[in-house]
């Protein structure tokens, strides 16, 4: 039985699989989640629940949070009952969520005055890495919490990586989540090619997946495409919103332009859906383009 408690934040795609794992582990785990019917399967398994971010600041030895973007961030820290709403010293909260530098470098700063501890730890993965405990945890931080920290990381993921102060767990996950943009663009671009040249896109995938190019990305989305299934495994608006997020820290490549118009384009229509349904988006888009080049010819 581990005696550390753990309090965990945000019961989303990633989260309740990742909190579950840390149960099925035998940390003592109490669970907060603004919708809290999500708390429910937590609670058969053996967790407890508290009903404010607050409440877990106090009874908890590491906090770790998993929610969606900066304004949550916000509002578990500063809010209305939230984790800096108690005086309290010497507790280790752990930031997973992919947010923006900025908000973890603030955040710090306001637990830091009170002696307690932050890691920025984004995660690359999805969810069956979150599942399996196969993820990849980039950490921004104090080397020294770090190592109190690796004990439960070791139940999350297969590395974890100390990448710089704080902040740069962010920053390196905003960079591997430029790279998803370009995987799922290019890839949905190619499909769409091949299909207006009369290439089947379950014979491209097989090429593709058969070829120096092919990874599990291309496996699972090719996939995806092949059965028309966009449920989001990842969100196609969490894209649009982290390559916002590396925007406003600098990203200005010509193909990272590209990209941040791409998905703020199709986010209103296909958020929802998983990233891959950015294939209807271009497959639109690439048909206007055609309609138009023939009409003015």
């Amino acid at each position: 039985m581990n005696t550390i408690k753990i309090g965990w934040i945000g019961l989303g795609n990633m989260g309740n699989p990742m909190s579950q794992r840390l149960v099925h582990a035998g940390y003592p785990v109490t669970v907060y989640n603004r919708n809290r019917a999500k708390e429910e399967a937590l609670k058969l398994m053996g967790a407890t629940v508290a009903s404010s971010p607050r409440l877990l600041m106090e009874q908890m030895d590491v906090i770790i949070i998993m929610v969606t973007d900066d304004k949550a961030i916000r509002e578990i820290f500063t809010g209305d009952k939230g984790l800096l709403g108690t005086k309290t010293n010497g507790k280790i909260i752990i930031n997973m969520s992919t947010v923006s530098p900025g908000i973890s470098k603030e955040m710090a700063f306001l637990c830091n005055q009170e002696g307690n501890h932050y890691l920025d730890a984004a995660v690359s993965g999805s969810v069956k890495q979150a599942e399996e405990g196969q993820l990849v945890i980039m950490v921004g931080g104090n080397e020294t919490i770090l190592e109190k920290a690796k004990p439960i990381f070791e139940h999350l993921g297969k590395l974890t990586l100390l990448v710089g102060g704080t902040g740069a767990g962010n920053t390196a996950k905003l960079a591997i989540n430029i790279l998803l943009a370009f995987h799922a663009q290019g890839l949905a671009e190619a499909v769409v090619f091949a299909r207006q040249n009369e290439i089947k896109t379950k014979d491209l995938i097989t090429l593709i997946n058969n070829s120096a190019l092919g990874n599990v990305f291309t496996k699972i989305k090719g996939d995806a495409i092949i059965q028309n299934n966009y449920k989001a495994a990842f969100a196609l608006k969490h894209i649009a919103k982290d390559l916002h997020l590396a925007k406003e820290v600098g990203l200005a490549t010509p193909m990272g332009e590209i990209a941040f118009k791409t998905f703020q384009q199709a986010e209103p229509v296909l958020g929802e859906e998983d990233i891959i349904a950015i294939i209807k988006h271009i497959a639109s888009s690439s048909e206007q383009s055609i309609t138009n080049s023939s009409e003015t010819h």
